[in-house]
């Protein structure tokens, strides 16, 4: 039923610089709608080129399974009165895949496509669609043949079909959309969905033989040589579904099914405490506070305790890793909680050889009473409800279970402070404020004209305006004031007009409060209708003095959510997302990414307890807008984590981030103020990614420290990034990186750092009020927040970075220079004869070096990187840092280490200097990614250059030089007319290659 009142609105906005067909320089303008064999049109506007409707019409979707494979074509005509006809002005096409729910809806103008090749157009139509549930909405009556008045008898002159045509669409394969159950049985076993929690699916249960360690199979390192021990180790460990051998499972048991394979399979003994009846009373009061404590070996957990009950309930289930259980014995006992000695209520004891296995799709096992027992086995009165069962990762009992190798009760610590969880960082909007003016300002002192500024505040970000000292009561500002949003839109935008009355001393005028909730959204560069705001007084004043005011105080905005944007909430260089805000504007993924957390081995001690030196550890990774938390495995220098996880791709340009953190969150008494600390982080970028292969590597985990770089342990992932759309991820490498508003309408480096560091608070305080929280150190490690700092290391890195580009010229310099001292005559005889050839027939010179290149890429690919990037030492010149030189980049900011004098043009100094540091490492990234056009680091992305290298080649042999150097120079010249705003495709490709930021420290 709820399917049944499934509708598509749109909302006809308007159109702009629509092209005149009347003959008199204007247009009568309709629109006409087409959807599911529906079509609805709009009213006619009488001689108008930028008409306005603000129309709404709502189809029935028939079938909305099948909503993705639907299209809306939206056509515009011009309406010829004389002759009841009508002429064609443009048309737009708009896939299903684009629809969002009605909260995401926001106006998009959408340039006017042509109908054919000979057709004339020009101008674009604002849209607002959406999908809508709501049974109180009708649908609109669609428009047949019968009543189709003022152009039916010339309807058949126009191509437009009176359904949209699906034989001639592009079928897309999308991953499964969970909230359509059918859908989801026939697609989950193809592709990979991302879940909310670590999961794995194993093989039917029987207890293995220990599997031996991860097998070392390669040492690789670095192009820059660096110890061995920093380098990355490739290695061959046993996966859910077999053995990993050159980037493939060996599937070596029942498991050729599984889906999530990239984990070890580990077993556990899982007990269920559910609840207890008719239990005797301890007290003298006659009453009992009972909780249970399961025992087996030297590991326990124990339920909380509830007070003065004798049928209590608990619902509480334990965990016991098999491989660290020493009994055959599990012992479940019922205690009552004392203040001196807690007294024994009664026990059941349970032999490990009798407890049943259990592997899902198997339904969970049902819990069952126990008659409680003493101390000698006697039966006594009181039962426990209890299930007890062998299973793995895969179980659903898994995430919420209290884990033995936590070693921790429930009394000591909260139970969420160690268990694995996923996380959804708030999607977040630029807010544009554009304060344009004021009337008639009420200044205390009117004997002087006001020195006005406005100030506006959103949650704890506040910007100013340039103050304004105008000969009148009406300022003037027109300023764009920039703030960082986070949905819902629970926060304020206050604006606040104020007179500085002295130096230090500043009044409040008026006041403006308008909620986020009630501003527009936009997802162009449209322009947005402008406002007056009454100013309210801050204070109460005087009844009569406001009854003698002619006018009122008003404030002049335009106010716009910006959602064309990515709003960057960490390093460009290092970003796992590069979608729009605006969901309308997302684009289908183009793969799967899959992460397997196994291990991490030789964890430097983090803190000190009971007189030894250990860690409490969990992992976080990072991509687009989910965030992963695995358990915290307590007391553990080499833990197990052996969890799954998984992510959409939309983008192959863009970066994993996996970090590992010492949680300082377990103590008794709490973290009392400290940090969760850092023992170090991996990045991988996926485009560096062969599709479908399985990267099992142990990567070093590296820390600089103000004594140097110090390798904190090994961290152990297995990662598979898998294509669904090979047509759409090479399509990626033709577009922009990001959104087309940040070419059309571009913000500042000024404005971005300041924006980056907003978001970042926001994405930290919202993460920071989840349970656990993810908390705000975890948050900026993982962002990257302090990359624009300066730091001495870091310039000296980018800079040596930037000489290693220009290293292969060089190389060619000294061997031309060689060529003309004759060191090798055979060598320079043969220059000297392709230099005279060239010479000769100069149009080969251009084939020649394009055949080169293709020769080069191909001689490359046998030497193509086998393994994703990391961080290098040497590059990052961490090695040979000198103390000083740690001192000031570990140095606070601003410094403390010199008078007030030295401290201001310290400061000075290293803000500069970053900026060119950042200059300097752009300039080098921009040489490595000339680099890598014929390296294989992005396979995909040579193979299309050494492709066009071979095309071209092949095209200019049989081409005249004197036309393809015609074409280039009228192509270089080009009439503005003929030119876009965007980058070109070349530029798109080039921006998208990778560089070596990613082995940056």
């Amino acid at each position: 039923m709820i399917l049944n009142n499934l509708k598509l609105g749109v909302e006809v906005v308007g159109a702009h610089n629509l092209l005149p067909k009347d003959g008199q320089g204007s247009s009568s303008s309709f629109v006409e709608l087409y959807f599911d064999g529906q079509r609805f049109r709009t009213t006619i506007k009488e001689k108008d080129l930028s008409p306005v409707w603000n129309e709404t019409f709502y189809f029935n979707i028939s079938d909305p399974s099948n909503l993705h494979m639907l299209t809306l074509d939206a056509y515009v005509y011009n309406n010829i009165r004389a002759s009841q006809s009508r002429s064609f002005l443009g048309k737009i096409t708009i896939n299903g895949t684009s629809f969002v729910p009605y909260s995401d809806a926001v106006v998009l103008h959408y340039p006017l496509e042509k109908r054919s090749i000979f057709s004339r157009v020009r101008g674009e139509l604002g849209l607002k669609v959406y999908v809508i549930d709501d049974p109180s909405i009708k649908s609109s009556t669609p428009i047949s043949a019968a009543n189709d008045t003022q152009v039916h008898s010339h309807s058949t002159q126009t191509s437009a079909p009176k359904i949209p045509r699906s034989e001639v669409r592009h079928t897309f394969h999308h991953l499964p959309n969970t909230n359509h159950p059918q859908q989801q049985q026939q697609q989950a076993p193809a592709i990979p969905v991302p879940h909310q929690g670590a999961r794995y699916i194993p093989e039917e249960m029987k207890v293995p033989e220990p599997q031996p360690p991860p097998q070392l199979v390669r040492m690789h390192s670095a192009t820059m040589a660096q110890p061995v021990d920093y380098a990355l180790k490739e290695t061959s460990p046993f996966l859910g579904g077999g053995r990993v051998v050159g980037g493939r499972v060996i599937r070596t048991d029942r498991m050729s099914g599984c889906t999530y394979d990239l984990v070890e399979k580990m077993h556990f003994l899982f007990v269920r405490v559910v609840k207890a009846r008719e239990l005797p009373a301890m007290d003298i009061t006659g009453s009992v506070d009972p909780y249970v404590e399961v025992r087996i070996g030297n590991y326990k957990g124990i339920t909380k305790h509830i007070e003065k009950n004798q049928n209590p309930m608990w619902n509480v289930v334990f965990a016991f890793s098999r491989e660290r259980m020493q009994a055959s014995v599990l012992e479940v006992v019922v205690k009552d909680k004392d203040l001196v000695k807690d007294d024994f209520v009664g026990l059941c004891r349970f032999d490990l050889n009798e407890v049943p296995m259990r592997v899902p799709p198997d339904s969970p096992l049902a819990p069952e009473w126990y008659r409680l027992a003493d101390k000698k086995g006697e039966k006594i009165k009181g039962e426990l409800m209890l299930a007890v069962w062998i299973g793995t990762q895969a179980d659903e009992a898994y995430p919420d279970a209290w884990h033995s190798d936590a070693a921790l009760s429930v009394d000591t610590v909260a139970s969420t402070l160690i268990r694995s969880k996923v996380y959804h960082a708030p999607r977040l909007w630029y807010v544009r404020v554009n304060v344009v003016e004021a009337q008639d300002l009420v200044p205390t002192d009117k004997t002087r004209f006001p020195d006005t500024y406005v100030k506006a505040q959103i949650g704890n970000q506040v910007l100013k305006t340039k103050p304004v000292q105008a000969r009148t009561f009406n300022p003037l500002w027109n300023e764009d004031l920039l703030f960082v949003a986070a949905e819902p839109f629970e926060d304020n935008l206050v604006l606040t007009v104020e007179d500085r009355v002295a130096p230090g001393k500043d009044e409040i005028i008026g006041r403006v409060i308008i909620p986020l909730s009630m501003v527009e959204k936009r997802a162009d560069d449209r322009m947005i209708h402008s406002r007056w705001f009454n100013l309210e007084k801050p204070v109460v004043v005087d009844i009569d003095q406001l009854k003698k005011e002619k006018f009122s105080s008003r404030l002049h905005l335009r106010v716009c959510l910006d959602g064309g944007y990515h709003v960057l909430d960490e390093s460009t260089h290092y970003s796992s997302d590069l979608r729009p805000t605006a969901k309308q504007l997302w684009r289908p993924p183009i793969g799967v990414l899959e992460l397997g957390v196994l291990n991490a081995v030789g964890l430097h001690p983090m803190k000190t307890r009971d007189g030894k030196g250990t860690s409490d550890t969990y992992c976080v990774a990072k991509y687009g807008h989910k965030w992963i938390r695995t358990r915290t495995v307590v007391d553990n220098l080499c833990p197990k984590y052996n969890e799954q996880y998984t992510w959409e791709v939309f983008d192959p340009a863009t970066v994993l981030t996996v970090g590992v953190f010492d949680n300082t969150q377990l103590g008794e008494k709490g973290s009392n103020g400290t940090k969760d600390l850092k023992v170090g982080k991996v990045r991988i970028r996926i485009s560096t990614l062969e599709t479908g292969r399985v990267y099992t590597h142990s990567y070093p985990l590296l820390v600089l420290h103000p004594t140097g770089v110090k390798k904190m342990g090994e961290l152990h992932l297995a990662i598979r990034f898998t294509c669904t759309s090979f047509a759409n991820m090479l399509y990626k490498y033709s577009c922009p990186l990001l959104p087309k508003m940040h070419y059309v309408r571009p913000f500042t480096v000024m404005q971005l750092d300041m924006l980056r560091h907003q978001a970042v608070n926001i994405v930290a305080m919202r993460l920071g009020r989840a349970e656990p929280p993810l908390r705000k150190e975890v948050v900026e490690y993982m962002s990257d927040v302090d990359s624009h700092l300066w730091s001495m290391r870091r310039s000296k890195a980018n800079f040596f970075r930037l000489m290693s580009i220009f290293t292969g010229l060089f190389a060619a310099g000294k061997w031309f220079g060689d060529i003309c001292m004759w060191k090798n005559p055979i060598t320079t005889v043969l220059v000297h004869v392709l230099f005279l050839m060239l010479v000769s027939f100069p149009e080969l010179i251009l084939p020649t070096v394009f055949l080169y290149m293709f020769l080069i890429g191909v001689w490359n690919y046998r030497y193509r990187p086998r393994y994703p990037p990391h961080m290098n030492t040497k590059l990052s010149q961490a090695e040979s840092v000198h103390p000083d030189e740690l001192d000031e980049e570990f140095d606070t900011f601003p410094t403390s280490r010199s008078p007030e004098l030295v401290r201001m043009r310290y400061d000075r100094l290293r803000s500069v200097a970053g900026r060119i540091q950042t200059v300097v490492g752009d300039l080098a990234t921009q040489g490595e990614r000339l680099q890598s056009l014929l390296s294989w680091r992005d396979p995909r992305a040579t193979a299309l250059f050494v492709t066009f290298c071979l095309v071209a080649a092949l095209a200019m042999y049989v081409t005249p030089f004197q036309v393809i150097a015609a074409l280039i120079g009228i192509f270089m010249m080009r009439h503005p007319r003929f030119r876009h705003r965007l980058p070109s495709v070349p530029v798109n490709f080039f921006r998208r290659l990778p560089a070596r930021t990613d082995s940056m420290l």
